[in-house]
């Protein structure tokens, strides 16, 4: 009985849990956490480190599922290969021990998913200042490491739990909430009816008309117009409005493949509230990806778009609705937005 009794309160504590985890972006001194709204949890180290990077990621829940790694890279990286990097891997200017068996290395990378491994790794270097290399620029600032790992312990409730990486108690791991359920976004209408030739020369001046009625700042010879069939009654309209050094902001419209068209905006809304506190998202880099059916922007931070926020969104029949978000705050020429850590995520 007492047994059962248990088991029904972590099924209630697991069920509020999951009712309100939210996405959370903090930067702790050289370091940045970022959390997604199934609570996996991602921290690397930031700034001047010269393409040494090293790289945590922890999933939410009992089971002990985390990665370590250190990297040597970056988008602009060179080519040509230096010497191996673990043998020059230098903690406070001493050698940095690695237990062989469970790290998986290569010449520019190490990396391990052993639990007790990383566990030990942290304990070795949270308190320590720098990994440097030896003969190369390469510096991973540890300030912050702390702050960031007991954020991710908070983040996924493992506080006072053995699985803790920060303030272990003795709270069995099953008391570390699951992951929140995973929302599904259903596609509607995924192989609509191609535009015909008619459709397509009705729309494009459609698009003209509509564009020679709205207020845009940019050239309208440099203004690009894009139509496709959305569903098989209405099809996505882009038009070029506003342009930048690398950015170009976009407007968009719902139009009816019928005439009279009846045409209605197109609105981004974050389901959470992002770092600048806006929920509303601008159209930026506006693309629709004819694959999977899905709408994308890409807000580069800056030309190199080493930094900036990258999302997609899918039309559920009545509004495009969030599928994925990732936003890279750090313009450190680290990685591209393919692999910016994501805030939200769905199936």
């Amino acid at each position: 009985m007492r047994y059962r009794v248990l088991i029904l309160f972590f099924f209630g504590l697991f069920t509020a849990f999951s009712s309100w985890a939210a996405p959370a972006q903090q930067r702790f001194s050289d370091w940045q956490v970022t959390c997604n709204n199934q609570n996996f949890c991602v921290a690397r180290n930031t700034g001047e480190h010269h393409g040494l990077v090293m790289t945590l990621a922890r999933s939410a829940g009992a089971k002990t599922d985390a990665t370590l790694r250190i990297d040597m890279g970056g988008i602009t990286g060179s080519a040509a290969r230096i010497a191996p990097l673990a043998p020059r891997l230098l903690l406070d200017g001493k050698p940095l021990p690695l237990t062989a068996p469970n790290w998986s290395i290569t010449p520019q990378r190490l990396i391990t998913s052993h639990p007790a491994t990383i566990n030990d790794f942290l304990l070795t270097i949270q308190n320590a200042q720098t990994i440097t290399l030896r003969d190369g620029e390469g510096i991973i600032s540890l300030v912050g490491l702390k702050a960031a790992l007991l954020f991710i312990d908070a983040q996924q409730k493992r506080v006072g739990s053995e699985t803790a990486w920060i303030n272990k108690g003795t709270s069995p791991p099953l008391s570390v909430p699951p992951a929140p359920a995973l929302k599904e976004v259903a596609l509607v209408n995924p192989t609509p009816t191609p535009l015909n030739r008619e459709e397509l020369d009705d729309l494009l001046d459609y698009a003209n008309w509509r564009m020679g009625n709205t207020q845009c700042s940019l050239d309208p010879a440099r203004r690009e117009v894009r139509v496709t069939a959305l569903t098989d009654d209405k099809a996505l309209l882009m038009i070029g409005c506003e342009a930048g050094a690398y950015n170009t902001v976009d407007l968009a419209w719902l139009v009816s493949r019928e005439k009279p068209y009846v045409a209605r905006a197109v609105k981004l809304r974050l389901p959470f509230k992002p770092g600048s506190g806006e929920d509303e998202l601008e159209l930026m880099n506006v693309g629709f990806d004819t694959k999977t059916r899905e709408l994308t922007t890409l807000a580069k931070g800056r030309g190199l778009a080493d930094c900036g926020t990258q999302t997609r969104w899918r039309f559920d029949g009545q509004r495009f609705r969030l599928v994925r978000y990732a936003e890279e705050p750090s313009c450190d020429n680290w990685h591209g937005p393919d692999a910016w850590p994501t805030l939200w995520i769905t199936r």
